[in-house]
């Protein structure tokens, strides 16, 4: 499998195939994560100071199409500030120029991973300076949001569960699960996700929070998040850092370390040959089935978890095996998706009740 993914990798942009080069992107699991931290943290060479990451962001959160303005996390509407407004905290652009503290059409420095949450403090420099983690935001939202845990929500960004946490709004949620995801490769036990995000945490990893890996599907990654990473990733560019975010470059990398739904397969080069392991050696039946129907797995892929799911999204079953055949029954007649996390990977197969 090693040698088919050294083949196909070719498919990935020059910049990204030459930073992954010496990565076993055949791992899986606790292994991938290592080797992708390993990567992070090696390459890593310049450590920005908290005012070099200010004069950073006027260049990474510049709104594609719009060079004079950068974009700001959380915000949901598409005009600019107007000078005459006493409340700004809904805008999505700024002027690039218009940094400071004050309430009134400004931005300043969002730490998604809030400083206080980090074990220890990240404070403003190290992690509390790394741009991958900064971002530009309204001074209001910025400071709505404070050092509030994400949790669910839907729509706009805003205060959930009775305002004790904030929802990043859902054209920003996927940005920060692949920045909270990197955080904790990068800084592992000083940026844990659970200490940043509410939700059940992955049978795979107690530390990671099954809520991120959703909004790593949910929300896919933008020409804006894609410029950032390219830009920090060359440590010659004057406040290029020398890493990148893998997350960015492919949010499958995601699911293959932790499992879950699959992410995007941006390389496409990840999904299709594990299918084809996967497929070749696990099978469902009967399907489509009347009552009782038999998950069996060949001896070279460990089954994880089974989750059946209805079309709708909702969790009809989950099961934890402990062995590679599992029986399930009594579900309702209709159409589903068995989503199987191995050792190998994560497959989904359709199943008809009858």
């Amino acid at each position: 499998m090693k040698k088919l993914l050294l083949l196909l990798i070719t498919s990935i942009t020059f910049g990204q195939q030459a930073y992954y080069n010496d990565v076993n992107l055949s791992l899986n699991g606790i292994a991938l994560k290592n080797e992708l931290a390993s990567k992070i943290i090696s390459t890593h060479n310049n450590n920005l100071s908290y005012s070099e990451a200010r004069e950073a962001i006027k260049i990474i959160d510049l709104d594609p199409g719009q060079s004079s303005n950068v974009l700001l996390v959380y915000g949901f509407s598409s005009g600019l500030c107007p000078a005459s407004s006493g409340s700004d905290n809904d805008h999505r652009r700024r002027s690039k120029f218009a940094f400071g503290g004050g309430a009134t059409c400004e931005w300043n420095r969002e730490h998604t991973y809030p400083k206080s949450l980090g074990t220890p403090n990240l404070n403003t420099s190290g992690p509390g300076a790394d741009a991958h983690m900064l971002r530009a935001a309204d001074v209001q939202r910025n400071g709505q949001r404070g050092s509030k845990k994400f949790a669910t929500g839907s729509g706009n960004s805003g205060l959930v569960n009775g305002s004790s946490n904030w929802y990043p709004g859902d054209e920003w949620k996927g940005d920060m699960a692949r920045i909270m995801m990197y955080m904790y490769l990068r800084y592992g036990n000083q940026c844990l996700p659970t200490n940043v995000c509410v939700g059940s945490t992955t049978t795979i990893d107690n530390d990671m929070v099954e809520l991120l890996l959703q909004w790593n599907v949910d929300d896919p990654v933008s020409i804006y998040e894609e410029n950032r990473n390219n830009y920090l990733a060359v440590v010659n560019n004057e406040f290029g850092q020398g890493n990148r975010n893998p997350f960015i470059d492919n949010p499958y990398l995601a699911t293959k370390i932790w499992g879950g739904q699959n992410a995007e397969d941006i390389w496409g080069i990840f999904l299709a040959t594990e299918n084809a392991v996967l497929n070749k050696n696990i099978s469902i039946f009967p399907n489509p089935v009347n009552d009782v129907f038999t998950i069996t797995s060949s001896n070279e892929v460990l089954i994880n978890s089974v989750i059946v799911y209805s079309v709708s999204g909702k969790i009809i079953s989950k099961s934890d095996i402990l062995d590679n055949n599992l029986t399930i029954n009594n579900l309702p007649k209709g159409f589903y998706f068995v989503n199987i996390e191995t050792d190998k990977g994560t497959l989904i197969k359709k199943l008809i009740v009858n």
